[in-house]
């Protein structure tokens, strides 16, 4: 049995920078029953395959820019494999979820705690790609009794080095400019074509295309070009240029006849250096702990492992070999190996 719920959204008026404030949603009282005075969550979109409900539920957190669907074909394998539920749920400013202006890490642990609460999944096992993985980091050393055990994929609790380059990928989104009325299929080539001329990756995907990582090869928006380093194993530009803006095309949606950026381009923007850094903890989480790293992914340095190790003292690290930054798309049957391995 499937349960489904997308969250309550105001209509989205316009694609271009001036309208993105339209596209806020009101923020929903907690389900926690909070006082006003303390941080508010939001009611998040997410899909629930049902399992046992004697075994910890599985929930997965996505990366930056990506929704609940990047699970979909892992969600259905796993629960078919282990018997356990499983939860894919979109991040606040993503997806099926409301729009809010905060876009701190404690805010999105507040809403995936609540959820959890709501849905009676707790204790889990959660599993963070990227932003995602942050999110369930700081939410295991918060609240270590809702958590049975936790899978970082290819992230760490360190903050990201200065030399990505989000604002001008998300000039480069702001930038299109789909006309009202247009089919899905022409809407989305124009979009593509619009990205095409700004957005030029000429190495191996970088890993904010899939989720949040330092960018390699070159991204240009209209006044903002930087240079990144020549990764180890260059490939075809256009190849890797198209799945890129095949990434990106997933956010655009249609709206009353309107195609507009379903992700939050004001808020994400606005808190990028958040986004890019982990809160500061002293406390540890005392729980099984994985770190799931890409082979051919730099993002995760030796230099971060102490600090690993002093927020997660049980845990442990694990490399995909033939993996990128986005574990789960390159390498499906080898990340659910190592989920089921951890499981055991």
């Amino acid at each position: 049995m499937l349960r489904w719920s997308r969250a309550w959204r105001l209509p989205l008026r316009g694609l271009g920078p001036s309208s993105l404030s339209a596209s806020r949603v009101p923020l929903a009282p907690s389900s926690s029953g909070r006082s006003g005075t303390e941080r508010r969550s939001v009611l998040l979109s997410y899909k629930l395959l049902d399992g046992e409900a004697a075994r910890p539920a599985l929930v997965f957190l996505h990366g930056l820019f990506g929704s609940k669907t990047n699970f979909n074909s892992i969600a259905k394998a796993l629960a078919q494999q282990t018997g356990r539920r499983v939860l894919t749920v979109d991040a606040r400013n993503h997806g099926d979820s409301p729009h809010s202006p905060d876009m701190s890490y404690e805010a999105m642990s507040q809403d995936v705690q609540d959820l959890l609460t709501q849905l009676g999944l707790v204790p889990c096992v959660l599993v963070g790609h990227s932003m995602g993985g942050r999110t369930a980091m700081l939410l295991a050393l918060q609240r270590p009794e809702l958590v049975e055990r936790l899978i970082a994929v290819d992230i760490s609790p360190v903050e990201t080095t200065s030399n990505s380059d989000f604002p001008s990928y998300m000039a480069a989104m702001r930038a299109v400019d789909v006309p009202d009325d247009m089919s899905r299929s022409s809407a989305r080539k124009l979009a593509d074509q619009q990205l095409s001329t700004v957005i030029q990756v000429m190495y191996p995907c970088p890993g904010w295309c899939c989720g949040l990582g330092p960018v390699q090869g070159r991204v240009a928006a209209p006044g903002l070009t930087r240079r990144f380093p020549r990764p180890p194993h260059p490939t075809t530009g256009p190849l890797q240029d198209t799945a890129v803006r095949q990434f990106l095309l997933t956010n655009l949606v249609e709206v009353d006849g309107r195609f507009v950026w379903r992700v939050n381009l004001e808020a994400l923007a606005q808190h990028v250096d958040k986004i890019l850094a982990f809160p500061p903890r002293q406390e540890s989480y005392p729980g099984p702990t994985l770190f799931l790293l890409g082979g051919n992914s730099q993002y995760v340095h030796p230099s971060h492992h102490s600090e690993i190790r002093r927020l997660f003292p049980q845990a442990q690290m694990q490399t995909v070999p033939n993996a990128g930054h986005w574990i789960h798309a390159d390498c499906p049957q080898d990340f659910m190996a190592a989920i089921r391995g951890f499981l055991a």
